[in-house]
């Protein structure tokens, strides 16, 4: 009896560190996948990489040319990835195995053929589940083992959002069971899902401003999550539990599109867009209720391509002017500016900036806020259509995708 006691104690415990182990490795909570990598900051965790690459460029791994129109990057988990494109007017996501070999394309819905026809936004994987938001405004789950789909939204006709000029442009956010996307209008700017069963759980009153193309940021607090995203008009800060509108900072431009993903780090929230308005860097008090501008930059109005911060400055590129600029990052001050590539996207990893301009050059730059330093540089040629595809960087293989092609670059 004794015995059988003690059995059934040590196989508690053990079961007891199953669980746990289970809930740390993310089999219960799975990290979803970002906009942008893991910190939705334009940084890739990868080390080891290349600090300098052959004369004829880094390594062709692969290359995927069944896709059709669009501009979407790729999202990698659970060993695949998926990336969505549209065919006749037609939307379909794709599953690829990690060496380039197709597992499943499955039809979303009809996708934005309008002006530049194709898909925009990346999908978000979370586990067994995929979450997509097309360029005309269809939201679906999907299954990632087949890619049935488990439900969808329509923005416009569901949710009373507004089908902007480009269509939507915006990668869902997923935290926890709530989904965040911005159908905008005057019935809500943003909402918060039910991700399992697309429920809606809050709207957000956003002064009534239409969408913009921007994918929020989520930012953890110690009073709260603060969600932050760019409308046509508005910064707007929302509390992430409930929908309460905690401030908003005036930030219209000339075309009033604002596509990139603010960056935060310590207090401070940098937003920045195209179109003559540049970047405003606000101060964000600690429990996330109100901001205050500390500086503003007209020369830094990045239209699309990201910005990344390492070490105190801000790297990425304008758009009247086209250069790439180094900017402090507590005051704002233009360190550099530089024509040598034309204006494009930019990435880090492993200490080095991947710069890849809309003619197509791929450059390797050393962070130095002294110049524009760059190591090495090469030609993406494949493909269709503009360049415009963020990069993504994952287990030392950078993935480039340009309309009908996905591209595996070996970087280490």
């Amino acid at each position: 009896m004794e015995g059988t006691i003690k059995y059934l104690i040590l196989m508690r415990k053990i079961v007891f560190i199953i669980i746990i182990c289970m809930v740390s490795f993310g089999t219960f909570g799975q990290e979803p996948t970002k906009w942008r990598g893991p910190d939705a900051n334009g940084i890739y965790p990868d080390q080891g990489l290349l600090k300098q690459w052959p004369e004829d460029g880094p390594e062709l791994l692969w290359i995927f040319d069944q896709m059709g129109e669009g501009f979407s990057s790729p999202a990698i988990a659970g060993g695949y990835i998926y990336i969505p494109s549209m065919m006749d007017k037609t939307g379909y996501m794709f599953k690829l195995t990690m060496e380039g070999q197709l597992v499943w394309s499955v039809e979303y819905g009809p996708e934005f053929f309008e002006s530049y026809p194709g898909s925009r936004a990346s999908a978000t994987v979370v586990g067994e589940r995929l979450y997509f938001l097309s360029g005309r405004g269809k939201l679906v789950c999907m299954q990632t083992r087949d890619g049935s789909i488990l439900w969808s939204k329509h923005l416009v006709n569901d949710l009373n959002g507004v089908l902007n000029r480009y269509g939507f442009n915006e990668t869902v956010v997923v935290d926890g069971d709530k989904l965040y996307c911005t159908p905008g209008g005057d019935a809500q700017s943003v909402v918060a899902l039910n991700r399992f069963s697309g429920e809606l759980l809050w709207r957000a009153d956003g002064m009534h401003d239409k969408a913009a193309y921007c994918t929020p940021l989520l930012i953890q607090l110690p009073a709260r999550k603060l969600l932050v995203t760019h409308t046509e008009s508005y910064i707007l800060g929302i509390d992430s539990d409930d929908g309460t509108l905690l401030w908003t900072f005036h930030w219209p431009n000339r075309r009033l599109e604002h596509q990139n993903t603010p960056l935060f780090f310590e207090g401070s929230l940098f937003c920045f867009s195209g179109y003559g308005k540049g970047a405003v860097m606000l101060s964000l008090n600690a429990d996330g209720s109100s901001v205050q501008e500390k500086w503003i930059s007209e020369a830094f109005d990045n239209r699309m391509g990201g910005a990344v911060l390492i070490d105190g400055y801000i790297y990425g590129c304008g758009h009247t002017n086209r250069h790439w600029q180094c900017l402090d990052w507590e005051t704002g001050k233009q360190m550099y500016m530089s024509a040598e590539l034309t204006m494009g996207v930019v990435i880090a990893a492993d200490g080095l900036l991947y710069c890849y301009d809309e003619r197509g050059e791929l450059a390797l730059v050393k962070p130095n806020p002294l110049n524009f330093e760059i190591i090495s540089r090469t030609a993406v040629t494949n493909g269709t259509g503009q360049q415009w595809a963020h990069p993504v960087m994952h287990n030392g293989i950078l993935y480039i995708s340009r309309g009908t092609s996905l591209m595996a670059y070996q970087m280490r």
